[in-house]
């Protein structure tokens, strides 16, 4: 199996551009089944997660042309049938074909998603919304058939804001008839793009980006050309590289209002940072004060980026602590972490890290444990002494597009290998 090969301690100088975000791209892909002409996104980050949402779509008999960052679709007709757990398990956002292809043909059967394993993630809020829709679900053995001799708009109150229920509703009640409301819908930016991009087909959508979202069906979905928005995590690990290493580094094509939450606070522990309209730049690195984190949904700090932060706490001097709120199971990579030097306590009930900064780490043989558990690795082995090595890399090439071109070329020292 291929792992990743780190020598720490290189000071980073140059720019790194920052690709289309992956939680988006993953639904507007699924997306565009909705549609009755032809489609074509561009800035599509070239991952793994991609390849396996376009598997799906060949499988359904989809014509599909992909180039490095764009992907033409014609969706016309597909041949519905049941999408197996051997696809449907590469990764979670899967699950947006439940809500695409139930909003346009109104009948849905396959088994449920995938994707790294970070805690309880059940979609029982994506459900009892088609429900409410009109939909009747069964769940068999791991699998889920959705059928509905009609879709129409419903009143949804979402127990929790989450992207993925409220993306999924959306997809399924843009062709239902009459008005769909969802409250305490989720505002990150991968909602808004999404909700723009059937807008741009002839959807209608409003309240984008509040917490209160309402659709008015409509019977056609036109041909569109849309672009996905910067990816915010890949932005937000790159400048927490910068951070710690940069030396006149610049990370550009990013929107710097979306990662506000993580800028706010690397500036309280002490970073310069030059935020300009699309980039933000670090000339020099000094030393950073301990600071406390805790993750909440948009627009408060991501859970995604809780784990690239880690490597940062861990240079800084003092005492700082992250409470995590979204997922119980997101300090996987704090073990190897602690391999590698840091000192780290976690809580009993597993939600709170303390962090004893100023540690030097050692490069060590390691694991990615999920993706961006696998960053805050990476982000380990750049700033440690010696070599590091990171294995289950997969679980990072899921979601960071060309992550070894793009630091290589601003000075790191890093290669797959067998």
């Amino acid at each position: 199996m291929p792992k990743l090969k780190i020598v720490g301690g290189r000071r980073l100088s140059g720019e790194i551009v920052v690709d289309g975000a992956k939680n988006s791209a993953v639904a507007l892909i699924p997306a565009s089944i909705l549609c009755d002409e032809i489609v074509e996104i561009n800035n599509v980050p070239d991952i793994s997660d991609i390849d396996a949402l376009e598997e799906i779509l060949d499988y359904l008999g989809v014509k599909v042309e992909r180039g490095k960052h764009s992907i033409v679709f014609n969706d016309t007709k597909i041949d519905n049938k049941f999408i197996p757990c051997s696809m449907s398990g590469k990764l979670r956002a899967s699950y947006y074909f439940m809500g695409a292809i139930l909003g346009k043909y109104k009948h849905v059967d396959m088994c449920f998603p995938g994707g790294c394993s970070i805690g309880e993630r059940p979609i029982n809020l994506h459900l009892k919304g088609f429900e409410k829709l009109g939909a009747v679900v069964r769940e068999d053995d791991g699998r889920v058939i959705i059928d509905a001799d009609e879709l129409v708009g419903a009143e949804i109150f979402l127990d929790f804001p989450s992207v993925g229920a409220t993306i999924n509703i959306i997809l399924a009640a843009v062709k239902a008839r009459g008005k769909t409301v969802i409250d305490n819908a989720a505002k990150e930016p991968h909602v808004i793009d999404v909700c723009n991009f059937l807008n741009s087909m002839g959807a209608c959508i409003s309240g984008i980006g509040t917490g209160r979202i309402e659709i008015i069906g409509v019977d056609h979905l036109h041909s569109t050309k849309h672009n996905v928005v910067p990816d915010m995590i890949e932005a937000g690990t790159y400048v927490i590289i910068a951070s710690l290493l940069g030396k006149n580094l610049k990370v550009s094509n990013l929107e710097p209002l979306h990662i506000e939450s993580l800028t706010s606070k690397l500036e309280e522990a002490g970073v310069n940072l030059e935020i300009g309209d699309d980039y933000i730049f670090v000339a020099d690195v000094s030393e950073y004060k301990g600071i406390d984190i805790k993750t909440m949904v948009y627009p408060g700090f991501p859970t995604d980026l809780q784990q690239p932060m880690t490597p940062f706490l861990v240079s800084c001097e003092g005492i700082s602590h992250i409470e995590e709120t979204i997922w119980e199971n997101r300090f996987q990579n704090i073990a190897d972490t602690i391999k590698m030097g840091a000192s780290i306590e976690v809580s009993s009930d597993n939600k709170v890290a303390t962090i004893y900064g100023s540690s030097k780490l050692v490069g060590k043989e390691v694991s990615a444990t999920d993706l961006r558990g696998g960053a805050s690795m990476v982000i380990c082995g750049l700033i440690a002494d010696g070599e590091t090595i990171i294995d289950n890399i997969s679980y990072i090439l899921r979601g960071y597009d060309d992550i070894v071109g793009k630091l290589n070329r601003v000075g790191a020292d890093i290669k797959i290998v067998d």
